[in-house]
């Protein structure tokens, strides 16, 4: 977990200070979707200050009262965060495009806005590069999409989504506000609020079912279970598994259950020994495997 610590406090730090940036712009120019982007970047501040506290909590070790630890608490604050970001962020940033479109007010004086605009997008581009960097060195050969969609890696994802949508809602702010002052029309600063709610929002939704299936518990990736199966296959104690149960107990934590069906003839200390190598050769295999229960049987 530490480097998604690392990430996260990296973002934290860019964040801080671009959100006071956009706050001196949105108050020079009056523009809503500065206002917009100023509001975005205190709530990813939050965002970030809740990914820490999870981090935080997930890293607890077991206890009676949580004898499988505590890393389901990292998907918990980041589902929170998700819930943040749309509430927030991108239902706010809606609310104040549509106030904006019905009373639509010039821009001021742009230069400031611009300025900070730009060097916004420069390190939040800079942040999303290095979320990039860490997702590459987790998901090896998957592709980026792919591994969006299945990572377990809530706290990186949350962080990647964050940024990204930073950058996205930026550009949209920069685009608003140059022909709204171009045309001296307040519309197209509204659109560019607007614009940027529903990029926090379709962010959020995103982020909010994808932690939502590991908070309520996800099996862990397919490759576990195909290492499972190739170890039985090498392990000439082992015939068959029998049955395979996996969940994703938090990042880079797995709980492994199933049911083997080992050789004829073992007596029983020789059956201890198989399944305790057994396990040993798994966790080595996947190292992310916390916990593992397997039970001899006959049959499923």
């Amino acid at each position: 977990m530490a480097g998604s610590t690392g990430e996260v406090l990296k973002s934290l730090a860019v964040n801080a200070v671009i959100a006071v940036s956009k706050g001196v712009a949105a108050f020079i120019t009056g523009s809503g979707a500065m206002l917009a982007e100023t509001l975005h970047s205190f709530a990813d501040c939050g965002n970030q200050l809740l990914l820490l506290v999870g981090i935080r909590q997930s890293s607890k070790p077991a206890d009676p009262k949580h004898p499988l630890g505590y890393g389901r608490a990292m998907y918990f604050y980041s589902f929170i965060v998700a819930l943040l970001l749309f509430s927030g962020g991108g239902m706010f940033s809606i609310y104040e495009g549509v106030h904006k479109l019905e009373h639509p007010e010039p821009v001021g004086d742009i230069k400031v806005a611009i300025i900070i605009l730009l060097l916004s997008i420069a390190l939040e581009g800079w942040s999303t590069l290095g979320n990039l960097k860490a997702m590459k060195a987790r998901r090896g050969k998957t592709p980026l999409f792919r591994y969006l969609r299945e990572s377990k890696d809530s706290d990186l994802i949350v962080v990647f989504g964050e940024n990204s949508a930073a950058v996205l809602g930026l550009t949209f702010a920069l685009g608003a506000l140059l022909l709204a002052k171009e045309t001296n029309d307040g519309r197209w600063d509204a659109g560019g609020s607007i614009a940027i709610g529903v990029v926090l929002v379709g962010v959020a939704i995103f982020l909010a079912k994808e932690i939502k299936s590991l908070l309520v518990g996800e099996s862990a990736d397919a490759s576990l279970e195909a290492a499972v199966k190739q170890l039985a296959v090498d392990d000439p104690n082992v015939d068959e598994v029998l049955r395979l149960l996996t969940v994703q107990q938090g990042p880079g934590e797995i709980v492994v259950a199933m049911k083997l069906k080992f050789r004829p003839g073992l007596e029983t200390d020789q059956l201890v020994d198989a399944i305790n190598a057994f396990e040993v050769q798994l966790k080595q295999r996947v190292p992310e495997v916390r916990w593992s229960f397997i039970e001899p049987d006959r049959a499923d």
